[in-house]
């Protein structure tokens, strides 16, 4: 019995281990050494996926200002995984900060990957640190310059993309360079028209059915009439995850929580809203509901300081949202439905809309061999993309699809119709 568990466990061993290349294996590859030829890089081998050959973390010398190339420079990360030069190249334009992982347009059109992390955060702070060098032209130049960088060595065909932020800056990138990619495919990104965008409520008062929106809206006004017996256990939950809301307030943070309730709920629900407590359910079913889909742990100190570069971004360029209070009105003591305190303390940023709405014009009506997804129930897809039919470009909205919506969630027909079209941008043909 013994040895046969042996022998079981030593074939399951090899059998997992030769799935992933060794790292050994390809330090005389081709592709290491020209990696090791480029000035300016940081190269580290790094096991891959079972679907690449090799894979390596990166670190790109980049300037600081892309307006004076020879001032300042920063590391910027970015993870590279290889299967062969001549296939495409996914490149992801991640938004925030990146952990190395396999994108579902790599396993697609099995072909290398690049996941580039955005400047700004996670390892790629410029130092020294600049608020006034976070902008959507400075990254896309960022993103220029590696696709540069590395069509030296692949020579297959390019396909830009990301996902939420990510998937805005796929469509950034689109519009300065567009002769970079021959394909994108940025999923659930919004172009954000104001700071308050009034198409989010719009859509939170239309999404759905009249009864799950009426569900929703219900069990915000529970937890504001149950404020009393929530908001204590609010107090234990921030003590027992030693979560601080100093920068909001902790009463003001609770109303905040619940306002954006609706908001999450649809941005990661799937359109079954069977689930919500509500006036009959017991006041432990109400807060696991409302710790889970709520903004319990979107408005505590660390959630917001680590992403100031995106609120940052938000108050500068981006927009973002507010949340409407008057149908609160009656239960609200101290949010307004504004969100100042996600801004910076060491940043004034000055608000301009004009380069998203050119952005937007863009991609509405010149954006080439676009495929846009987007969730049919998340609220980012109200200040999406709107196509015009002045190009080819794909708008496909998944029903009941969330911020989570990827190709692999639509139907057979509608899989197909998004491949041929890829196929026929990068003339390959997708196994199906």
């Amino acid at each position: 019995m013994k040895s046969k568990l042996f022998m079981l466990f030593l074939v399951l061993f090899v059998l997992t281990n030769s799935s992933y290349p060794q790292i050994e294996d390809t330090l005389n590859s081709d592709l290491y050494k020209w990696l090791k030829s480029l000035p300016d890089i940081e190269v580290t081998q790094i096991k891959s996926d079972r679907i690449f050959s090799e894979a390596y973390e990166i670190f790109v010398s980049q300037p600081i200002d892309h307006n004076n190339p020879d001032g300042p420079k920063f590391k910027q990360q970015i993870f590279l995984s290889h299967t062969d030069k001549e296939k495409p190249m996914v490149i992801e334009l991640d938004g925030y900060a990146v952990n190395n992982r396999t994108t579902e347009l790599s396993k697609i059109l099995n072909c290398n990957q690049i996941m580039v992390e955005h400047r700004y955060f996670g390892e790629s702070v410029p130092a020294p640190f600049d608020w006034k060098y976070l902008t959507i032209k400075q990254a896309a130049d960022d993103h220029h310059r590696i696709i540069e960088m590395f069509k030296n060595y692949y020579t297959g065909k390019w396909i830009t993309t990301g996902i939420s932020k990510g998937g805005s800056c796929a469509i950034f990138h689109g519009y300065f360079y567009p002769d970079d990619a021959d394909a994108s495919v940025p999923y659930v990104g919004p172009l954000n028209l104001s700071i308050d965008d009034q198409r989010v409520y719009e859509w939170i008062k239309s999404v759905s059915t009249p009864e799950c929106r009426e569900k929703v809206f219900n069990f915000q006004k529970l937890c504001f009439e149950k404020r009393d017996e929530l908001y204590p256990i609010f107090l234990e939950n921030a003590d027992l995850k030693n979560l601080k809301y100093e920068i909001v307030g902790i009463e003001k943070a609770y109303e905040y929580a619940v306002l954006e309730y609706s908001f999450a709920y649809w941005q990661w629900g799937n359109g079954d809203c069977s689930n919500i407590p509500d006036k009959n359910s017991s006041i432990e079913e109400i807060w696991e509901h409302f710790l889970a889909n709520g903004g319990v742990t979107y408005f505590d100190d660390e959630s917001i300081e680590s992403n100031y570069p995106f609120f940052y971004q938000c108050y500068t360029e981006f927009g973002y949202y507010a949340y409407e209070v008057d149908q609160f009105k009656d239960y609200i003591k101290y949010a307004d439905g504004q969100t100042p305190f996600f801004i910076p303390k060491d940043s004034n940023p000055t608000y301009d809309p004009v380069l998203l709405k050119k952005i937007n014009d863009w991609a509405s009506n010149e954006s080439k061999n676009f495929v846009f997804i987007y969730g049919g129930n998340d609220p980012w897809t109200s200040p999406g993309v709107c196509l015009t039919g002045k190009t080819n470009s794909l708008k496909m909205v998944l029903p009941n699809g969330s911020h989570a919506s990827r190709i692999k969630g639509f139907s057979k027909n509608d899989k197909d119709l998004i491949y041929s079209r890829l196929e026929n941008w990068l003339g390959i043909q997708i196994e199906r």
